[in-house]
């Protein structure tokens, strides 16, 4: 996806959270910074091919386990790793804002494994902290708001739709979903608005690919995207 495709979902959802601009890129200028002078990964060397699974990070991903053990690629958001580490399903690549399990993060990046870390506007703090302590070359770093080389905006917003799109810039054959829970009781009001925005955001994404994703099913009907 281009910047100039992203930009007006983007810019919805500035408007609708009252974020500014500013900050994102002052997000994705620290993230850019805290990598230093080593060389990052880039899109093209991401392996996520074949049916990819996209794995959210909510309470039916232990039940949903047979979905990423029959993909042939995981990329999994945020705390989606640990459930999935634990019951012994390797990740292809993490996706993370750093808001939780910086640990998680350290141990993959030294492995090799490949982690999307996402700088913005509420972040940068946590990018200054972790990001100097990852190995450089297992890092992708992702912005929302204009791509600054090397880092890259595949589109998306909360960490698991970053995932969806970034599946599909890696040219994932088929994507299928684990863990998943747009309607989390859990969640607290702002956490609860996110996921609604990552619902319509995945609703975009399964129509440019000409897709049905599974958690949308009886849902996609009700949803606007008032950016299209």
């Amino acid at each position: 996806m281009q910047y100039e495709e992203w930009q007006p979902a983007y810019e919805a959802i500035l408007a609708a959270f009252g974020y500014g601009e500013a900050g994102d890129r002052r997000g994705r200028d620290a993230l850019l910074a805290a990598l230093g002078d080593g060389r990052p990964l880039a899109v093209g060397d991401l392996a996520l091919s074949g049916t990819v699974a996209v794995c959210g990070a909510g309470p039916s991903l232990a039940e949903d386990l047979p979905v990423p053990r029959r993909a042939d690629a995981v990329v999994a958001a945020s705390t989606a790793v640990d459930v999935l580490r634990d019951a012994g399903v390797a990740v292809d690549c993490m996706v993370t804002d750093l808001d939780k399990n910086p640990d998680t993060t350290r141990e993959l990046a030294a492995a090799g494994t490949p982690v999307a870390v996402h700088g913005h506007g509420d972040n940068v703090d946590a990018v200054r902290r972790v990001v100097p302590q990852l190995e450089t070359a297992a890092v992708l770093p992702t912005t929302q708001t204009e791509p600054r080389p090397p880092a890259v905006n595949p589109g998306g917003f909360t960490d698991g739709d970053r995932a969806a799109f970034l599946a599909d810039a890696c040219g994932a054959d088929r994507l299928v979903f684990a863990g998943w829970d747009f309607d989390d009781p859990s969640v607290g009001a702002e956490k609860a608005r996110k996921l609604h925005w990552a619902e319509r955001l995945l609703r975009w994404l399964e129509r440019r690919r000409g897709e049905r994703f599974a958690p949308l099913d009886g849902r996609r009907d009700d949803l606007e995207l008032p950016w299209t």
